[in-house]
C-alpha cells in the first residue's frame, strides 16, 4: 500500500489530527455522529454507539499499539493495522463492526439499513472527503436497492483499511 493511501487512513482515524489515534479519537467521531443525527448520548442508540467506539478503540490498541502507551502512532498503524491485517480482513471487520453496529443504529432509527444518502452523511461527520463518500456509497449500493446492510458496511471497511486496492 502506497504511503499517500496509509496516510489518507491513518488521518481517518486520527479525527482530532494530533498525530497519533486514541480512545479520544473514536469518542470524537461518536460525539459527531450523535449530534449529526440529533441522538442524545444516554438513549439506548447512544449508549451502542460509545460502547462499540470503546470496543473498536480496545482492538485496534490490541493489534497496534506495540509500546503499550494507548496511543497508536503512524508507524504503529502501518505495522499493526494495516501489514498485521492485509492477510485477514475478516479480523479488522469483527474489530469494526460494533462500532459500525452502532452508526448505524444511530443515522437508522428504523433498523431497516441505511439510505445511501444518510450512508453518505455518516462518511463525511467522520472526515472521509465529500468525493471519497460518493464513490464509495456508490459501491455499497451496488445492487440499486436503496439500503446498505450492517454486513455489506462492515466488509467494505474492512476491505478498505486492509486491501491496497
Amino acid at each position: 500500500m502506497d504511503e499517500r493511501r496509509i496516510a489518507a487512513r491513518f488521518a481517518g482515524f486520527d479525527q482530532d489530527g494530533n498525530g497519533y489515534i486514541d480512545r479520544e479519537d473514536f469518542y470524537v467521531a461518536a460525539k459527531a455522529l450523535l449530534t449529526e443525527f440529533g441522538v442524545t448520548a444516554r438513549s439506548g442508540r447512544g449508549q451502542a454507539l460509545f460502547a462499540g467506539a470503546e470496543a473498536f478503540w480496545q482492538g485496534m490498541a490490541g493489534i497496534a499499539d506495540v509500546d503499550g502507551d494507548q496511543r497508536v502512532t503512524r508507524e504503529e498503524f502501518v505495522t499493526g493495522a494495516v501489514k498485521r491485517l492485509r492477510d485477514n480482513p475478516d479480523r479488522f471487520a469483527e474489530i469494526a463492526r460494533p462500532f459500525l453496529r452502532g452508526a448505524m443504529a444511530v443515522a437508522d432509527a428504523e433498523g431497516v439499513g441505511v439510505s445511501p444518502d444518510t450512508a453518505q452523511r455518516v462518511l463525511r461527520v467522520v472526515g472521509v472527503e465529500a468525493e471519497v463518500a460518493r464513490a464509495a456509497v456508490a459501491a455499497l449500493d451496488a445492487d440499486d436497492a436503496g439500503r446498505i446492510s450492517e454486513d455489506v458496511a462492515v466488509r467494505a471497511f474492512a476491505r478498505y483499511f486492509t486491501v491496497p486496492e
